[in-house]
């Protein structure tokens, strides 16, 4: 089975490359394309016969159905995901995450591709109006990041709805693991550490489900096989809240870091866009993909935080992060 990744070369798509290549899937990894053939991740994925790896531009329609054609499976995980950068380049991410999906959509469906599995985020539902979140929760855009996977989305089954194209949603509540970013909350806390940095950070009451990557990873490969899905919106959370001030205990606990915080103003998100709790429902996951997560609870969290510093301990690895690039 021939499978496409658009964003293969980045955190989350770079381990599902290496999961579907362990499993011996042929997969060809879309990278985005740069003037020094740069393929993020995919490096540290490794050189494998099952493996091809393009460079392209999902904003480019006829590149991707060139791309996609004899491919059975697509996973669209390509996007801008920064919500602060969204707040400057709102355009950007207009054209990445909305143009660009609709022009995956557009070659999946002339090309008959027999499953397509897009991805959505948690912020989607802004703010829980109730909790644990389920797929049914009202979705509110609080960022223009979240406003352009709302549309990704509504494209993707108004796609299903119209012209029948057999395609998923899988929608990740706040993964993090090895290779994650410091736009994310997570490695900047570590990476900071690590560096010898006093931890800057801003608003730290908000309260989050946070999902370790090879859960997330196996709930996209759970998709390949289960019937029964196409048309579905599928929450992916561990079903376990915690305040990012506990997140900072955890970590603080785990590398013995005794300085005090430093809260920063400008990594605080304006007031009306702070989504303050999500907390997210994996019932219906369990059910239609036989799926569970394997890091779940206070136990499963700090076993995942453990795993993910010692990867970031590594000096080849810490050596690439930036702990001053800000998250909010």
């Amino acid at each position: 089975m021939k499978i496409f990744i658009t964003g293969a070369d980045g955190f989350i798509g770079s381990h599902l490359t290496e999961k579907l290549l362990n499993k011996g899937y042929k997969v060809t990894a879309l990278s985005y394309y740069n003037s020094f053939g740069f393929t993020g991740w995919l490096n540290d994925v490794g050189k494998n016969k099952n493996l091809r790896i393009i460079h392209g531009d999902i904003r480019d329609s006829n590149f991707l159905e060139k791309a996609i054609k004899g491919h059975q499976i697509v996973f669209h995980l390509a996007a801008l995901i920064s919500i602060p950068h969204s707040y400057e380049s709102y355009s950007s991410f207009i054209h990445t995450n909305v143009i660009g999906t609709t022009n995956v959509l557009a070659a999946v469906k002339k090309n008959k591709i027999r499953k397509t599995i897009v991805t959505s985020t948690s912020e989607v539902y802004g703010s829980a109006q109730y909790v644990p979140i389920n797929e049914k929760h009202p979705l509110n855009a609080q960022s223009p990041y979240a406003a352009s996977k709302i549309s990704a989305d509504q494209l993707s089954m108004s796609f299903y709805k119209s012209f029948n194209i057999p395609l998923t949603i899988i929608r990740p509540f706040n993964t993090f693991g090895p290779r994650q970013s410091t736009r994310a909350i997570i490695p900047t806390i570590i990476t900071q550490i690590l560096k010898e940095k006093d931890i800057k950070l801003g608003n730290t009451s908000t309260i989050r489900d946070f999902t370790f990557y090879k859960d997330t990873v196996e709930g996209f490969i759970k998709c390949i096989s289960k019937k029964g899905i196409i048309g579905q919106t599928i929450n992916i959370s561990s079903g376990y809240e915690i305040s990012i001030n506990n997140v900072i205990k955890v970590i603080k606990n785990l590398t013995k870091y005794k300085k005090k915080i430093r809260r920063e103003n400008k990594r605080i998100r304006p007031i009306k866009s702070e989504v303050n709790r999500l907390w997210g429902c994996n019932k219906k996951a369990k059910k239609l993909l036989n799926w569970k997560p394997n890091y779940s609870g206070a136990v499963g969290f700090k076993k995942g935080i453990y795993e993910t510093i010692q990867w970031y301990k590594k000096e080849e690895n810490l050596k690439k992060f930036d702990p001053n690039q800000f998250n909010i």
